[in-house]
């Protein structure tokens, strides 16, 4: 059986470099993930989900009990727990980028942050608000931008940068999948620099 060319000519030029999806809360990272786990041929990882697994708790729970400080204490082991593997998409908890020491794991790999815009990002998180912890004050949607704001310098840091419309989490695959050749450094040219598209 033949491998078609969209799948194993792109896995073995990405030689196991796991893919890190970024993201503000609601971009779609596990959604997207999976799909495009299964178009290269790559395991998928949701982090947030490890998370809870090992706590025994949700993220809101771990919010609520232990601070924040605990749990970016807890995501930067599991990513680095993560980082011992390759081969996997990885999707990242919307603050993964907000400690400096994640980057020298997320840039073991290829980042790539997906960027549906504000106020589609509000509209998705309206449906699920209660998950989502750093929103639960009176004003979710202050909440909301200062995060953004804070966050949007450190997203910028990745690999590629995809805004994201109305696509099905399996069109936003195929974008990345059609992105990827050009984010793979030559092996016989490391020093060739990575590009990013909008």
């Amino acid at each position: 059986m033949n491998d078609t060319p969209n799948t194993q000519p792109l896995k073995q030029r990405l030689r196991g470099v796991n893919l890190h999806l970024v993201g503000m809360m609601g971009s779609g990272k596990s959604s997207t993930g999976r799909p495009l786990a299964a178009q290269i041929g790559y395991g998928f990882v949701d982090a947030d989900a490890v998370i809870e697994q090992l706590a025994g708790r949700s993220i809101s729970q771990i919010f609520n009990e232990e601070g924040e400080e605990s749990f970016r204490s807890m995501e930067s082991q599991v990513l680095n727990a993560i980082g011992q593997r390759h081969s996997l998409v990885v999707a990242t908890g919307g603050g993964v980028v907000t400690q400096a020491k994640n980057w020298g794991v997320l840039h073991q790999g290829i980042v790539i942050w997906l960027d549906p815009g504000r106020d589609r990002l509000l509209q998705r998180l309206q449906a699920d608000a209660d998950k989502r912890p750093l929103l639960q004050t009176p004003k979710p949607e202050i909440a909301f931008d200062a995060l953004l704001e804070a966050r949007q310098p450190l997203y910028a840091e990745a690999d590629l940068h995809l805004s994201v419309g109305e696509e099905s989490p399996q069109q936003v695959a195929e974008r990345i999948v059609g992105a990827l050749p050009g984010l793979i450094k030559n092996p016989e040219d490391p020093n060739a620099p990575q590009t990013t598209e909008d």
